[in-house]
């Protein structure tokens, strides 16, 4: 056992829509191999965005993502997964539900999400989806794993109350020291029944700085970390190795 010893899951998340809506669960099913369920299933790409046909994977640039528009960061979610349904939620725009598979809704979906973009970028343009694919920013299938004794420690550091959403991550972690899941990388970890494989840090961005609360940016979480930590990574990324169902309280062990 490592210095991060043994933790339980706080926080199942998932994110349907790339960088526009939050949601917990309270359990999930892991496949060897394959990204969080229902994670960045669907990305709006913007109107300069180079896509190729047909479509694959792409780099996050793309799309509209939280380091363009605080706004994006305060969508939260509530899906129908068998129905491919997403309702919307922002403090600032009306509750609304999609299907981003249908091309009129795909179409209401980027008029709902045009007013949270700034005028000065490429407008939204094309929701897109890719089969058996999470366009999420890595092109390799993987889930992360944040620490809520991090995101405390940090959250000490600058003197402010920071939430999990900020950080876009699919499990959260509570029990493990401080910042111990950065020493995880190359080892293999326990969540119930679920072996994973933790195979580097998560790089963070300005994205990180707005309030899921509000839309607003009201912090430097990068200049808080590399002058903190030496750094600005907040998490880690780890791939399936042996799939199963996991839920909220199952013991982690690293």
């Amino acid at each position: 056992m490592t210095g991060a010893g043994i933790g339980r899951v706080a926080h199942l998340v998932r994110h349907p829509i790339k960088s526009a809506g939050y949601e917990h669960v309270d359990a999930v099913a892991l496949s060897e191999g394959a990204a969080f369920p229902f994670d960045r299933t669907w990305a709006v790409a913007h109107a300069a965005a180079r896509l190729a046909e047909p479509l694959a994977w792409a780099p996050k640039l793309q799309f509209l993502r939280g380091w363009g528009s605080a706004d994006l960061m305060a969508v939260s979610c509530v899906s129908d997964v068998p129905a491919r349904r997403v309702t919307l939620s922002h403090p600032r725009r009306p509750t609304e539900s999609f299907c981003p598979d249908d091309a009129a809704d795909a179409a209401r979906l980027i008029d709902w999400l045009r007013p949270l973009w700034p005028e000065n970028r490429p407008e939204p343009a094309r929701v897109i989806s890719v089969p058996g694919q999470a366009l999420t920013d890595q092109d390799q299938p993987l889930v992360s794993i944040n620490s809520l004794s991090s995101l405390a420690d940090l959250s000490s550091r600058v003197r402010q109350d920071l939430s999990i959403h900020r950080w876009r991550g699919n499990i959260w972690v509570e029990g493990w020291a401080p910042w111990a899941e950065l020493d995880l990388v190359g080892q293999e970890i326990s969540v119930g029944g679920v072996r994973l494989r933790v195979v580097e840090p998560i790089g963070r961005c300005r994205a990180t700085g707005a309030n899921p609360a509000t839309g607003m940016q009201d912090a430097d979480m990068m200049s808080a970390l590399e002058s903190g930590y030496g750094h600005t990574d907040f998490g880690v990324f780890a791939r399936v190795i042996s799939g199963g169902p996991i839920a909220l309280g199952d013991e982690v062990r690293a």
